[in-house]
Formats: structure tokens, C-alpha cells, sequence
């Protein structure tokens, strides 16, 4: 980057080298206008360990809603297996001239009471239940128990251990880039998940408002993943505060607009399940609070990248004023933002290919297709994170601009 035709002195970097700035070298002003910052985040740190402790979910209700599934039939115990035969011959039920053919299959249960057991399988017509899968000896396969008939069924294959594979592959692409920060970005994701597992779908079940809950899980990670990966420092408070402000206008957006579009919640299969066994559930409000989660991922890569940004332009020109840094910073801002916000359409039509397909083959047109609630809400959430992405890039510029500034610049423009 150019320096305007002079090196800046020496003194100017004394501060600059790393993405941690002191509060030393601010002035009274912009020192005011950082502790005020502080004092905004304790706040909503305070309000956020709150909000968890009094949104904890109480076990009982989650395992009531459990033990209905399982009596319904919609759920079942779940036991690995492996198997043992696997043929295809005439059903036990056809005959000629005309013989249907069936697929008939044995396993070993590796886990549960009957473990070590042989289970025939209920056998499959080819013909009825084309998705039954080729099972071939040695194959791990997954097995719903159903207490009330005293019998078990193919539920699925068991990939798990590919999927572990895939999980430390990922592991050490990240270590061996990032190293220390590697770990701690993982560390991090390991905790998001434990909150979405273990408050957010607990919590919801447990009669609390789906969006609060869902406000406070955003809230919690936002505050640990940015401070526990990237430390305590003014990159990361900038970084937060852009998050959470982004955030909260999503928030707001999303509210009008899906009161506006008058979503009724039920347009998957899941949501018509879910009254039957939690009857309180507000399913309008999980459409709102899976919004909120699904802003904060992409939230937060913008909010850092930009309050790095600015601070790296600081360390490498202390001589560049507020609004310099500003507009700088928004010159490689408007660039990710564009990335991003296709990326998100690209990522939600990735994951409904076989739905676009259906509606081609339905010869709708393409306004029939997205007045659809299934595509509409999808509509809704990805234009309401847009909005939050793209407010986020000038708010967290212009703060990380105003607060790096140093004192000795005070009398710039």
C-alpha cells in the first residue's frame, strides 16, 4: 500500500503491530466512545447469561415429548448392525405366473439386549420401495426398534465413521493453515454445537418463545466464538459490536416481513409434526429464530474481516485519516459483500435442487414457484440476512475507523 510519498515515524507503529490496540493511544473522545462501547457489550453479555439461565430448558418436558414420539411411531431406538445375508429372491406372498421379487436381509445386532442376536429383516418388494438400498455382506446398517410390535427395521446405513474421517480431515486443514487460531475456531464450533444441542432445541420444547431463544444462543455464541478465537481485543469488540447491531436490524427486518408475507410456519413436513407432539410450539416463531442463526454465520466472517481490514491499514499508514479509513475499508468491504451474499443464494438452491426440479417439472412460473410458503420463507430469510450482512459492512468499518485513529491525527479530516 502506498504512504503517500513519505514513511510514517517510527513512533506511529509503536501501537499499530498486531490487531491489539490500547487505549492509550486514543484520544479523550474516541476513549469516551470505546468505554461507552464496553459498557454496552457488559450489558448485553449480562443480559445474554440471563437470558440462558432462565431460558435453561427443563429436562422432564424434553423427555415427555420424547416418550410421545416413540409411542407415535414417529421416532424409534436406534442399534447398529452388520450384515450377515443379503439376497433376492420371489416374495413369500407372490406367486405365478407373475413373481414379484423381494429383497430379504439378516443382520447382527452389535449393540442393545438381543446384541450378538441374528434379525431377519422384514422383506422388501423392489418394485413397491425402489429407494431400499443393495445391502451387500458386511455392510453396517442402523435398526429401529419398535417396542410396541417387539420388532426391528432398516432405518439407515450407518456413515458415521465416514463421517468422523471427514470431521478430522477438516480438523487438520484447519490446524495446518490457521495453527493455534485453527484450534481455537474449532474449539469454538464445538461449542456452537453444543448450544444448538443442547439449549436451543431443549429450550424450544420446553414451552419457551423460539425466537428469544434462539436471540440469546446468537447472543452467547457471537460473544464467545469472536473473543475466544480472535482474543480480547479492540479488532474483536469492534467485530462484536457490528455483529450484534447487524443482528438486531436482521431481527427487526425479518419480524415485518414475515408478519407482511403471513407465513403459517407449515411448509415442511417436520412442522406438521412438531404441534402434534409439543402442542405450545410456536412454529411461526422457529421460522423467525432459525433466521437469527442462520444470519450470525455469515455475520461474523463480515464483521471481522472488516474491522481487520481497517486495522491493518492503520498499522500500515497511521497518516490516513477517519474518513480514508472508512472508504478504504469499504473498497474491500463491497467486494466480500458481494461474494457473500451470492454465496448465500447459492447455498440454499445447492441444498434444493430436487425441490426446483419438481417445480420445473410442474411448469409453474417462476413467480407461482417463489409465492410458494416452502420457497418463500427461504426468499425471506436469505434477503433479510442480505440486508444484515451489507449494514454490517459500514457499521463496523466506521467504528473500527473511528476508534484506530490516533491521537496525533485528531486534527484531520
Amino acid at each position: 500500500m502506498e504512504h503517500d510519498g513519505h514513511e510514517p515515524p517510527a513512533s506511529a507503529h509503536t501501537h499499530s503491530h498486531g490487531f491489539s490496540l490500547s487505549i492509550e493511544t486514543l484520544s479523550a473522545s474516541r476513549s469516551s466512545v470505546l468505554y461507552v462501547l464496553m459498557t454496552a457489550l457488559a450489558a448485553a453479555m449480562i443480559l445474554t447469561c440471563v437470558g440462558l439461565v432462565t431460558l435453561w430448558p427443563n429436562d422432564e418436558r424434553p423427555k415427555e415429548i420424547q416418550q410421545n414420539a416413540l409411542e407415535m411411531g414417529l421416532t424409534a431406538e436406534l442399534l447398529r448392525a452388520t450384515v450377515q445375508e443379503a439376497s433376492e429372491a420371489g416374495c413369500n406372498y407372490s406367486s405365478s405366473p407373475k413373481v414379484e421379487l423381494c429383497r430379504n436381509v439378516t443382520v447382527v445386532l452389535q449393540e442393545g439386549p438381543d446384541k450378538g442376536s441374528l434379525i431377519a429383516l422384514p422383506e422388501v418388494n423392489t418394485a413397491f420401495d425402489p429407494t431400499f438400498p443393495r445391502l451387500s455382506v458386511g455392510d453396517d446398517v442402523i435398526l429401529g426398534f419398535d417396542p410396541v410390535t417387539d420388532s426391528y427395521h432398516y432405518h439407515d446405513r450407518d456413515r458415521l465413521g465416514s463421517l468422523w474421517w471427514l470431521i478430522a480431515l477438516f480438523a487438520v486443514t484447519v490446524i495446518c493453515l490457521a495453527r493455534v487460531r485453527g484450534v481455537l475456531a474449532l474449539l469454538a464450533m464445538a461449542v456452537t454445537v453444543v448450544v444448538l444441542v443442547k439449549f436451543v432445541a431443549p429450550s424450544v420444547l420446553d414451552g419457551n418463545d423460539p425466537v428469544l431463544v434462539c436471540v440469546v444462543a446468537a447472543a452467547a455464541i457471537a460473544f464467545f466464538s469472536l473473543y475466544f478465537t480472535h482474543g480480547f481485543n479492540l479488532m474483536t469488540t469492534v467485530a462484536l459490536t457490528g455483529t450484534l447491531m447487524a443482528l438486531g436490524l436482521t431481527l427487526g427486518i425479518s419480524w415485518v416481513f414475515f408478519e407482511v408475507a403471513q407465513f403459517s410456519g407449515f411448509a415442511s413436513e417436520e412442522a406438521f409434526i412438531l404441534p402434534f407432539l409439543a402442542e405450545t410450539l410456536d412454529v411461526r416463531g422457529l421460522l423467525l429464530g432459525g433466521t437469527i442463526i442462520a444470519a450470525l454465520g455469515a455475520l461474523d466472517d463480515v464483521t471481522v474481516t472488516q474491522a481487520a481490514t481497517v486495522l491493518e491499514l492503520r498499522a500500515r499508514n497511521s497518516e490516513l485519516s477517519t474518513k480514508q479509513l472508512t472508504v478504504s475499508g469499504l473498497k474491500v468491504g463491497r467486494e466480500h459483500i458481494a461474494s457473500t451474499v451470492n454465496t448465500l443464494l447459492l447455498a440454499y438452491a445447492g441444498s434444493s435442487i430436487p425441490l426446483l426440479l419438481l417445480f420445473a417439472v410442474s411448469d409453474q412460473s417462476l413467480g407461482a414457484v417463489a409465492n410458494s410458503e416452502l420457497i418463500g420463507v427461504e426468499v425471506v430469510r436469505t434477503l433479510c440476512g442480505s440486508i444484515g450482512l451489507v449494514a454490517a459492512l459500514p457499521l463496523t468499518t466506521s467504528l473500527a475507523a473511528l476508534l484506530v485513529r490516533p491521537h496525533s491525527d485528531s486534527s484531520k479530516t
